[in-house]
């Protein structure tokens, strides 16, 4: 066993050293894509004349994309035995495709720049993620994946911070996408030389054909469960591009919008490495309900609560339910699926989330058009109470010891 896997980790500075980097790599690539994410759906709706319904077709078709790439790429990553190089692809592919965003003229310009960017999303995700499952310890997979996702957040919220201040600068959407071209490229460049792929566990089966109907089978009635539960979960966590449509509809300057996005990921950053943590010491499905509940709060305050207050409390909470669930998920997926089969469970997870994630932008931008945003957000707290209610019958099967 290696020296990182003897010593506890309870302190961050020992988690293994190559999650730390693809901590930092996913920051970076956030930091680029969060810059223009944040200022996207407002720039389609006032540049190109985009509804609230092209808005949650694009960044549902965008979404899905990527999940259904990701099957591909992990599948084929547990085939090769080796994850980085996909990893790497995967990268590469939006670092060089961030340039099209400003340069891009018209709306069809900016969908295929959005769908060729989610590609690469796509080809790297379950490749890096079944990494970080290779290398974490068992018995400390929470406190890993929510470190992960926690540096991945804090891109998430700096990208939006530094779109704001770069808009009170210039006042223009197409320089901002211009400087967010710089981390995708470091993004890009620190995988490609700081990371280091540990060799295949000597005696591990050999994976001939990952989405064969035999090895599907292989990854059990819990795992498919999990993968049950984050899809109607998912149906309840429709696209971020609403939220900040939400800030615009109660008079929020376009310059600020993006401080949504901020507030949103700076408590999902706090959020995502402790509740990590916390899950390797309790049932990890004790967390995942709490992590319901919180979401239920948040689009009852942001449908139902009036102004700002409502606005604000709204997004807290919903950053607080991504830092509760999205680590947690892939520790789930990980605890559940054989080692070498994690690139091809994380691919099948994405895919079907990312189907739920098409289905919940289109409802939500109907929902929007048709009848206003307080309706959005109540359907979203309805299919929220039944994805907890989920949990709960299937608790008793997922219920297992953290690291197991």
């Amino acid at each position: 066993m290696a020296e990182d896997q003897k010593r506890p980790l309870s302190l961050l500075g020992t988690i293994p050293r190559t999650v730390w980097v693809l901590g930092f790599v996913s920051m970076l690539m956030d930091i680029s894509s969060e810059m223009i994410h944040a200022l996207l759906p407002i720039y389609l709706v006032t540049a190109f004349g985009a509804s609230a319904l092209t808005v949650g077709v694009i960044e549902g078709i965008a979404e899905a994309t990527a999940s259904i790439t990701k099957i591909f790429s992990g599948a084929l990553s547990d085939w090769l035995g080796r994850r980085k190089a996909l990893a790497a692809l995967g990268y590469g592919l939006a670092a060089f495709t961030k340039p099209v965003f400003p340069l891009a003229t018209s709306l069809a310009a900016v969908i295929a720049a959005r769908f060729i960017d989610r590609v690469g999303k796509g080809i790297r995700g379950a490749p890096r993620d079944a990494l970080v499952a290779d290398l974490a310890p068992p018995a400390h997979r929470g406190a890993s994946f929510g470190l992960r996702q926690a540096l991945d957040t804090v891109g998430a919220f700096v990208g939006p911070f530094v779109a704001v201040g770069l808009m009170a600068v210039w006042g223009s959407v197409q320089l901002v996408f211009w400087v967010a071209v710089i981390p995708a490229f470091l993004s890009f460049l620190l995988i490609v030389f700081a990371v280091k792929e540990p060799q295949r566990p000597d005696g591990q089966r050999v994976v001939k054909m990952p989405l064969g109907l035999s090895e599907l089978r292989r990854l059990g009635r819990t795992y498919w469960l999990v993968v049950a539960i984050a899809a109607l979960f998912t149906l309840a966590r429709f696209s971020e591009a609403f939220l900040t449509l939400r800030a615009a509809e109660l008079g929020t300057p376009m310059a600020l919008v993006p401080l949504v996005l901020v507030v949103m990921n700076v408590v999902y950053a706090l959020s995502a490495y402790p509740a990590g943590a916390l899950s390797d010491r309790m049932e990890r499905t004790q967390l995942l309900g709490l992590g319901m509940i919180v979401l239920i709060l948040a689009d009852l305050a942001l449908g139902v609560l009036p102004g700002l207050v409502g606005l604000g409390l709204g997004i807290a909470l919903w950053g607080l339910h991504m830092g509760l669930t999205q680590g947690l998920f892939a520790a789930m997926i990980a605890d559940s699926a054989p080692a070498e089969l994690r690139g091809t469970a994380y691919g099948l997870f994405n895919l079907v989330s990312g189907i739920a994630m098409l289905l919940a932008s289109l409802v939500a931008g109907a929902l929007w058009d048709g009848a206003g945003s307080s309706l959005t957000f109540t359907m979203g707290a309805v299919f929220a109470a039944l994805s907890l209610g989920a949990l709960l019958l299937a608790g008793r099967h997922l219920r297992a010891q953290p690291g197991s």
